[in-house]
């Protein structure tokens, strides 16, 4: 059978107040965005709790993966869409029966299956209610196929006939990534790495409604051009979700170099990753972003102990740090990438800023106070570094 409409299906947006309609109209135009990618054509409408897409040719798989990437979709409905005749009726009982009888036919021909049919009945003009016209609705369907059997507790099919703006008649949900509609919880600026955790946080918050806005830290020559081009397809990873990210690519040479000759090496990690975090700051209030984004995880490497997650974080004063891996097991983390068709990516042999400057002995207990004073060394060289860095900065604008 050629499907030819989708049910949406939504639900933290359906508990919204009054402002409910924001994060539906959020969520159309982000099914409109994807949508124009495809092939096709398509008619998104919201009507009363519901989300419908009319299709005219289209690919199923390409369309069906496409809405995959709808943050705020909990469910995607492959259906057969019935409109109202010229009179503004639906079809009456024979013609549903009749409609949902050709939508097993067509969709099951294995027949051999149980089945429980779900009627919703928001037009009341119907002579039954609900229940009734299930049961006269499954009464048909037995009469239509002699091999297929009821099951009111675990059917294999589950037929939801919905009586509506339109007929609806489906029997697959397929699964959507949930969450909120992007640009409904304003931008946030993800330290982006070629590892495996930060394209896992950005997801993750992108996930809640959040924009994207990334920066990366880049060291050439001690870093490749593949390096910073893994990192530019890991923010397409986030883009696929978000529409597009730009990224912020900084040369942090200079600034390594000058914090390797002048600061106690065991202390590099941690006061390299405080100038990161001012920069990202920076950045942040220059854009707009209302947080920082890190896939720091608790114990995970040296500098993401309680200790050393407290001297990175304290030099962003202005607004939080979002840590969303903050207590992931490495496996959880690594399960994401996974999803999001990050990971094979996430481990390319090239080395970032982060791992060539290592200490062979990095503190795991950094104090504070020490880290200040050591970085008084740098004086107001360290400043200048900064400004040329953030005037140099390169701009990508990151689509999927």
């Amino acid at each position: 059978m050629q499907y030819h409409a989708f049910v949406i299906k939504y639900a933290e947006i359906g508990v919204k107040g009054k402002n409910r309609y924001v994060f539906e109209e959020a969520l159309v135009k982000q099914i409109r965005r994807v949508l124009s990618k495809c092939d096709g054509k398509f008619n998104v409408t919201r009507v009363a709790g519901r989300m419908y897409i009319d299709a005219q040719d289209f690919d199923f798989n390409e369309t069906v993966d496409s809405l995959k990437t709808v943050f705020g979709i909990t469910g995607i409905c492959p259906a057969v869409s019935i409109a109202r005749d010229s009179e503004n009726h639906l079809p009456d009982v024979d013609g549903v029966a009749k409609a949902v009888i050709d939508f097993i036919d067509g969709v099951y021909p294995d027949k051999h299956k149980t089945f429980k049919v779900k009627v919703r009945r928001v037009d009341k003009s119907y002579p039954m209610d609900s229940m009734a016209m299930a049961a006269e609705l499954g009464a048909r369907i037995l009469d239509a196929y002699d091999e297929m059997t009821v099951d009111v507790h675990d059917p294999e099919i589950l037929i939801n006939v919905e009586l509506r703006e339109k007929l609806n008649i489906y029997s697959e949900v397929i699964p959507g990534p949930g969450g909120m509609p992007i640009g409904t919880a304003g931008k946030a600026m993800l330290l982006l790495s070629g590892g495996i955790d930060s394209p896992v946080a950005g997801y993750m918050v992108a996930k809640r409604g959040v924009e994207i806005e990334a920066v990366y830290f880049n060291a050439p020559p001690y870093t490749s051009e593949k390096a910073k081009q893994k990192v530019v397809d890991l923010a397409g990873v986030i883009a696929k979700y978000t529409g597009k990210v730009k990224l912020h690519v900084i040369n942090f040479t200079d600034i390594q170099m000058y914090i390797y000759e002048k600061c106690p090496h065991e202390e590099l990690t941690i006061i390299m990753r405080r100038y990161m975090m001012r920069i990202a700051n920076m950045l942040a209030n220059e854009s707009g972003s209302m947080g920082l984004i890190t896939g720091e995880s608790i114990g995970q490497v040296a500098s993401q102990t309680m200790q050393s997650l407290i001297c990175t974080g304290e030099v962003v004063t202005d607004i939080p740090v979002y840590r969303p891996l903050i207590a992931f097991d490495k496996q959880d983390i690594v399960d994401i990438s996974y999803k999001i068709d990050a990971y094979e990516t996430s481990i390319l042999p090239y080395e970032d800023c982060c791992t060539i400057f290592v200490a062979k002995h990095p503190v795991t207990k950094p104090r504070a106070d020490i880290i200040r004073r050591h970085e008084e060394l740098l004086n107001e060289k360290i400043d200048e570094l900064v400004k040329v860095a953030l005037e140099t900065d390169e701009v990508i604008e990151v689509k999927r």
